[in-house]
């Protein structure tokens, strides 16, 4: 009978246990998808709230740990002070090197590190900046490597060839002496990645405006042109589209 009881006892117990597990998956399940509302309204405090709320009950969550870190780099977007977007930024960074260290072979994750590095590097200083650019190519490249059907990694391979395409050999030159080798970037590569990108997702608009200005840096001025009024036309939806959109204006000024 002793027996007995304590074998009830134990199903008991594990019954409660599995119980509150689910209870505990149901209410994830539900943050998230009010957290997604939030995300696709780029409303990241809102959605944050969820988010951070979800990680107590999964904290090793892949896709749960990139959507914060997605979060925090739309809120270093809204953020003026430059020491506040960086702190957001590593924040995001953190959270995307959890993402990695948990599934190393997951494409997604080594993308959210690429992206978050690429958009911190304008606010970074010198020495942080050449170490940085070094960290985009190599995550974007891990990236690819496991998925090459993304069209943000070939987006984000693009805008690196693209930016370092426009160092001048003097700078180049003197960031070598003092912080270490700038990758030479090619402006032809990257056009044929914003192609890439573009047919893997010909609705993005910021793919159509970067390849514009890559056009524009090679000379090609009608196809600059072409590239950055389809991308002003398109509706955009995406947390950056305004300044995508921004960016395109102001290339658009510049062509002779």
């Amino acid at each position: 009978m002793k027996c007995l009881r304590q074998f009830c006892t134990g199903c008991a117990a594990a019954f409660l246990l599995f119980a509150g597990a689910v209870r505990a998956a149901d209410d994830a399940a539900a943050l998230i998808k009010q957290g997604d509302v939030f995300d696709r309204k780029v409303q990241p405090a809102e959605a944050l709230t969820l988010y951070l709320a979800v990680e107590k009950i999964t904290p090793e969550s892949v896709p749960l740990l990139l959507k914060i870190a997605r979060q925090y780099r739309h809120r270093a977007a809204e953020v003026i002070l430059v020491g506040e977007k960086i702190r957001l930024f590593e924040i995001s960074k953190t959270y995307a090197l959890r993402a990695v260290k948990l599934a190393p072979n997951d494409a997604e994750a080594h993308l959210s590190v690429a992206i978050t590095y690429a958009k911190m590097l304008p606010l970074l200083d010198s020495k942080a900046k050449v170490d940085a650019i070094h960290k985009v190519k190599a995550a974007v490249d891990k990236s690819l490597a496991l998925d090459a059907g993304q069209d943000l990694a070939w987006h984000v391979l693009g805008c690196w060839h693209q930016r370092l395409a426009e160092v001048g050999a003097i700078r180049r030159t003197a960031a070598k002496v003092l912080y270490g080798e700038i990758p030479e970037g090619s402006s032809e590569e990257a056009v044929s990645c914003f192609q890439k990108a573009i047919k893997r997702n010909p609705n993005r608009l910021s793919h159509h405006v970067e390849m514009g200005i890559a056009y524009a840096f090679q000379g090609h001025t009608a196809k600059a042109r072409e590239s950055l009024n389809k991308g002003l036309a398109m509706p955009g939806g995406d947390a950056g589209d305004p300044a995508s959109k921004a960016l395109a204006r102001e290339a658009l000024s510049s062509l002779k």
